[in-house]
């Protein structure tokens, strides 16, 4: 079985070719794509080039995480059925060539207990599953009536601020870009210099900007917690009198788990938390090296959807 999928040949040389399967095991499902989203961080890294050392990592590989799509092969004891729509945190299938996170291909084999089932009728919007898990990881403990600062109001922020606001909580969100401060629903948007609070108890960062921690420590309650929730790719640091007068703590979320998917999941399926109105962009897979440009370079680009169902 082959599949045609993306592939970052070297930095900044993308190519739609097909390439061939490593066969199903007993314990993986076969899942024919019809959505696969381009994250702006971490894809953008490694299409530059300037992604860090990370496991896994090396030319040429098949990007992507955010997949969905219909299980078309499964055992008869498996957590998924054919027919079933799920979505996929990536895959690694294709031989010689690196999956990280090898999930923009049309067709997918990845053992299927790493599968989630999701609602047919989310569509295209459930390839924000794994950016909606990255951020209910990031929140923690986050407890209701609490007041945080979010810094960036891009997809990941905006989903952050709307699962602080199911958590009961009320967060202020900081964004630099004036057009990006537009769909904020139940929550504020603004400048970090119209912001006059130097109070906040948790303030987390998903701009992926190494240069500001100084600026956000400044910004603390004492004992105040900084969550580091985007992805760097220069070193961060730090002048230490401000953060141990304030007894500062930093956290770093990690990558999300299979338990924030299924919290994630509950909450969509609960209608406590929308993915509306987050996807801007979207394109046939065969327009794939077109899509992943303007996903880099648009800043009006919120999120970009490939559309596998066409390709051959």
């Amino acid at each position: 079985m082959d599949a045609l999928a993306v592939i970052f040949e070297r930095p900044e040389h993308l190519a739609l070719n097909r390439l061939a399967l490593t066969p199903a095991s007993a314990a993986d499902a076969v899942v024919a794509v019809a959505w696969t989203g381009i994250s702006t961080g971490t894809e953008r890294l490694l299409w530059s080039g300037r992604m860090p050392p990370f496991p896994g990592m090396g030319y040429p590989l098949v990007p992507g995480y955010e997949s969905v799509g219909t299980v078309v092969e499964a055992a008869a004891d498996a957590p998924v059925r054919v027919g079933q729509t799920v979505f996929v945190p990536g895959a690694r299938c294709f031989g010689a060539i690196r999956g990280l996170f090898g999930g923009a291909a049309s067709h997918l084999i990845a053992p299927a207990a790493r599968l989630v089932p999701v609602d047919p009728a989310l569509g295209d919007t459930a390839c924000l599953i794994a950016l909606a898990a990255t951020a209910y990881r990031a929140l923690g403990g986050l407890s209701a009536g609490a007041k945080p600062l979010i810094v960036g109001h891009g997809v990941l922020g905006r989903l952050l601020a709307r699962l602080t606001l199911a958590a009961g909580a009320e967060p202020t969100v900081w964004e630099l870009d004036p057009a990006r401060r537009e769909g904020a629903p139940g929550y504020t948007v603004l400048a970090p210099e119209d912001d006059s609070r130097r109070d906040y108890a948790v303030i987390t960062d998903v701009s992926g900007d190494a240069s500001g921690l100084d600026g956000l420590i400044a910004r603390l309650a004492p004992g105040g917690e900084i969550v580091l929730a985007g992805f760097y790719e220069a070193p961060l640091s730090f002048a230490f009198p401000p953060a141990f007068m304030r007894e500062a703590r930093i956290r770093i979320s990690a990558e999300f788990r299979p338990e924030d998917l299924a919290a994630v999941t509950a909450l969509i399926e609960g209608g406590r938390l929308s993915l509306d109105g987050l996807i801007t962009h979207r394109a046939p897979a065969a327009q794939a090296p077109d899509a992943y440009r303007q996903a880099f370079a648009d800043p009006a680009c919120l999120k970009m959807i490939l559309d596998w169902r066409d390709a051959a």
